[in-house]
């Protein structure tokens, strides 16, 4: 098998027909031996309907159908475990990455010699929030993490095998893909584009789930928002420390003490900071208890061959 496309669906009934039309039509041209892996992430409506009707009709499309919903990651990991070519894309379901740079990504993969192909974005055709949204988390990401992420890019790409198997080795069960992917290494480039508008329905993705997307990212790859709940707490500490000498010493003079409502205040205020780092410790926490118990990424229903 020379490619294998990995696409994760959620409630994408209408968009099926186009979605796997454009696919085909862009990789007939590079090669006849290809497979399409869509992953059914525990939809509500018929679009595991509409792509076991397609699969009737065209044996090249393989459906992984999943016991519910388990998110889009993980959908992605399932479909990635499954693939049998010796280069992997990885394409969102919505056409807003459009099938036909595919080519163009196989092409510079095998050209250059590189394992991995990424998806640049140039530009959006997103909503203001949206794109505000997402400048800030790849600024945020790029300043705290340990890697080196690329801004504007996503989901999209191109592997080869070895560089496959490298990323289904990574089986944390808060994933954030695009980090894992450039986590691992190897030769890596890039293709511009710019991302287009949703072809019809609404973005799975809404405010909460990029929110616990870009809590995943942070937190799977930086150390500094613990060691800045450190540095900080010192910080108070040697504050306190010498206030507390203040204290003692203006008693020793015979001096009276005022300030009652400032007190209070810096009662809140490092009453709340401490708060605060507990959020952020128990974020670590929760993590390390998912982890712990060890439960599968995703649970496969029936694979439909």
């Amino acid at each position: 098998m020379e490619i294998s496309v990995v696409i994760p669906l959620y409630n994408e009934e209408n968009i099926i027909p186009e979605l796997l039309q454009r696919t085909i039509s862009a990789l007939e041209p590079v090669t006849e031996d290809f497979e399409i892996i869509c992953i059914d992430d525990g939809s509500t409506d018929s679009t595991l309907a509409g792509l076991l009707s397609f699969h009737n009709k065209d044996k090249r499309l393989r459906v992984l159908e999943l016991s519910r919903n388990f998110g889009h990651q993980a959908a992605y990991t399932a479909g990635l475990a499954y693939t049998k070519g010796e280069y992997v894309v990885m394409l969102d379901g919505d056409l807003q990455d459009p099938p036909e740079l595919v080519p163009e990504m196989y092409k510079k993969i095998r050209e250059e010699g590189l394992d991995i192909v990424y998806g640049k974005r140039t530009g959006r055709k997103e909503s203001l929030y949206r794109k505000i949204f997402i400048k800030v988390f790849h600024y945020i990401f790029k300043r705290l993490s340990r890697i080196d992420k690329p801004a504007d890019t996503g989901n999209f790409s191109i592997m080869n095998r070895a560089a496959t198997d490298a990323l289904l080795s990574l089986r944390e069960k808060n994933r954030y893909i695009p980090g894992l992917r450039c986590f691992i290494g190897f030769n890596q480039g890039y293709l511009e584009y710019e991302r287009s508008k949703r072809k019809t329905g609404k973005a799975k993705m809404g405010f909460v789930k990029l929110t616990k997307l870009a809590f995943d990212a942070i937190f799977s790859f930086s150390r500094l928002p613990i060691r800045l709940s450190l540095i900080i707490g010192t910080m108070g500490i040697l504050l306190s420390l010498t206030g507390t000498g203040i204290v003692i010493y203006k008693k020793i003079i015979g001096v009276a003490i005022t300030g009652w409502t400032s007190e209070m205040l810096s009662m809140y205020f490092f009453g709340s900071v401490q708060l605060f780092f507990l959020g952020i410790l128990g974020e670590y926490v929760f993590r390390i208890f998912i982890e712990a118990k060890n439960r599968p990424i995703y649970i496969v229903r029936k694979v439909h061959e």
